[in-house]
C-alpha cells in the first residue's frame, strides 16, 4: 500500500514534572533545549538535536493519577500530502466519511471523542488492572457528579434500561439474579406512559418483565398512576426523549410512586446538554437514571452511565459484572471494557470542567452562518431554537409554508446526502420540518451545510 509519510516529525511527552523530564533528556540523552519554541499558554519546552526539535515536552498538573511518570502523548509524522492521508484508512475499507448535523445519532457513530479521551483509551489498552477496582473508581466518580448515592458504567443507555428493570426485580439476591428471565416469584409489571413509548423501551422487558401501559398518547391522568398500581407492580417507568410529552412532572410522578414503596426509573439517555441534567433527575427523587455515554458527554459510543440508590446500583452490579460468581447473569452480555470505562471517567472529567456556555456560544454561531444563509428564502420559516426541550443545542428549524414551491423535504435531504461528502440533517419532529444541530459539527463544516443547503433548498424553483 502507498504511504504518504515522509518521515518522524517529532513527539510529545506529558509530564507533572518538566525539571526531572528535561533533566533527563538535557543531561542523560544529550539534547539541547530550543529557544524558539512559541510562548504557549501552557508549560513546556522544545528539545532538539542538530537545530531541530524532535521532542515537545508538555508539563500537565492536573493529569488524571498522581505523581505520573512522563507518557507518551502523540508521535507527529511528516506527511506528502494530507488530503490523501485522512482519506487512506477510509478508502482501504471502502467508507465514506459524512458530515453529521442530525446530532450525536448511533447510527452516525455518536459523538466524537476528545483526544484526551482516545489517548486515555490507548494507555488502557496495553496493561492488565483489576476490574473490580476500576468499577469502583468509576462508580465514585459517577456518584460524585451526579449527586447520586452511587454509580456504575453500563454499556449504553440501552443496558442501563435492562439493568435498571433487573435490579428492581431482584435486588440484591443471588438466586433470584441467577433466575432471570425466569420471573417465577417476582413481580413483573413496568408501569408506562402511553405517551412516553418509543423504539428503544423494549429494553426494559428483556429480563422478563411486562408493561402496564396507562394514560393516552397526549395525556396522562394522576388517577391513573395510582388505579394501575398493583401487587405485581414492580417500578414505574419515566422517559425523556425529544417531542415526548410530559403531562405530569417527574418530581409528581415520584411522589405518587414513592408513596406505594414503588421505585422511578428514568431514562435520560440524550437528555445532555444541558448540563445540569446530570444531576437534576436525582436531585428530584429518581430511584435510578440512566444516560448515554457517547452522546453529549463525548465518551465512548457504546458506554453509558447508571445513577442511583447504592442498594439498586448493588443489585444492578450483580445482574452485570458477574466477576467473582458462578453464573453469568442476565447483564454479562453488556459487559464494559477497561478502554471504554477509562474513556468515560476521562470523558466525564473533561465534561465538568467545560465552560458550557462557551460551548453553547459557539454552537449559536455556527447555527446562524446556516440561518444568514437561508433566511430570506421565499415560503420557509427558518428559526433558530435553542431552549425548547425538544432541541439539542440551538438548532435551526426550517418550516415550510403554504407558499413553498420549492422541493420536498424528501428531496432536500436526498440531494444533501448525495453530496461529497454526504450531509445528515434532522427531519420530522413537530411537522414536516427540517433542522441542523450544530453539536456534531466539526469547525468549518457549518460552511459547507450553508452552501449545500441553500442550492438545494432553491433547486427546482424559479428564484
Amino acid at each position: 500500500m502507498d504511504t504518504q509519510i515522509d518521515s518522524l516529525d517529532h513527539i510529545t511527552i506529558i509530564t507533572n514534572n518538566i525539571e526531572s523530564t528535561m533533566h533527563f533528556y538535557i543531561k542523560i540523552i544529550g539534547l539541547s533545549e530550543d529557544e524558539s519554541r512559541p510562548p504557549f499558554k501552557f508549560n513546556g519546552a522544545w528539545l532538539s538535536v542538530n537545530n531541530r526539535a524532535i521532542v515537545h515536552i508538555v508539563e500537565n498538573n492536573n493529569h488524571v493519577y498522581e505523581n505520573q511518570k512522563p507518557t507518551l502523548d502523540h508521535i507527529a509524522f511528516r506527511v506528502l500530502d494530507i488530503e490523501k492521508m485522512k482519506n487512506n484508512i477510509f478508502q482501504r475499507f471502502g467508507i465514506e466519511k459524512v458530515i453529521n448535523a442530525s446530532s450525536w445519532v448511533t447510527v452516525l457513530g455518536g459523538n466524537i471523542m476528545p483526544q484526551e479521551v482516545v489517548n486515555a483509551m490507548a494507555e488502557a489498552a496495553p496493561i492488565f488492572l483489576d476490574m473490580v477496582k476500576l468499577n469502583d473508581k468509576a462508580g465514585d466518580l459517577i456518584a460524585r457528579i451526579t449527586g447520586a448515592e452511587a454509580g456504575l458504567v453500563v454499556n449504553g443507555a440501552s443496558a442501563g434500561q435492562v439493568l435498571m428493570v433487573a435490579a428492581c426485580m431482584t435486588g440484591n439476591d443471588e438466586a433470584k439474579a441467577a433466575q432471570l428471565p425466569n420471573t417465577k416469584g417476582m413481580k413483573t409489571e413496568i408501569i408506562i406512559q402511553r405517551c412516553h413509548r418509543n423504539r428503544y423501551d423494549g429494553a426494559f422487558l428483556l429480563p422478563g418483565a411486562k408493561f402496564n401501559e396507562i394514560g393516552k398518547s397526549s395525556n396522562t391522568s394522576e388517577w391513573e398512576f395510582e388505579n394501575a398500581i398493583n401487587e405485581n407492580t414492580l417500578c414505574i417507568s419515566y422517559i425523556y426523549a425529544p417531542f415526548h410529552k410530559h403531562p405530569i412532572n417527574l418530581s409528581r410522578v415520584i411522589e405518587l410512586a414513592h408513596k406505594y414503596n414503588i421505585p422511578v426509573i428514568v431514562d435520560a439517555a440524550a437528555e445532555i446538554p444541558p448540563s445540569g441534567n446530570l444531576k437534576k433527575f436525582i436531585s428530584e427523587g429518581a430511584d435510578m437514571v440512566t444516560f448515554s455515554g457517547g452522546k453529549g458527554i463525548k465518551g465512548p459510543q457504546s458506554s453509558g452511565i447508571l445513577c442511583g440508590k447504592k442498594d439498586l446500583i448493588d443489585a444492578a452490579k450483580l445482574n452485570s459484572l458477574n466477576y467473582h460468581s458462578h453464573h453469568a447473569n442476565i447483564g454479562r452480555p453488556m459487559k464494559v471494557c477497561k478502554e471504554e470505562i477509562i474513556g468515560l471517567m476521562v470523558a466525564l472529567e473533561l465534561f465538568e470542567k467545560t465552560d458550557h456556555e462557551t460551548q453553547w456560544k459557539y454552537w449559536k454561531e455556527q447555527s446562524m452562518k446556516i440561518l444568514n444563509s437561508i433566511k430570506n428564502i421565499e415560503g420557509l420559516q427558518v428559526c433558530l431554537e435553542e431552549y425548547d426541550h425538544n432541541r439539542q443545542g440551538p438548532q435551526v428549524v426550517i418550516y415550510f409554508n403554504h407558499n413553498w414551491r420549492g422541493p420536498s423535504q424528501r428531496v432536500i435531504r436526498m440531494k444533501l446526502l448525495e453530496g461529497n461528502p454526504p450531509i445528515h440533517i434532522g427531519y420530522g419532529g413537530y411537522k414536516d420540518e427540517i433542522w441542523i444541530t450544530p453539536v456534531t459539527l466539526q469547525p468549518g463544516e457549518e460552511d459547507a451545510i450553508a452552501d449545500r443547503l441553500r442550492k438545494a433548498l432553491l433547486s427546482n424553483t424559479s428564484k
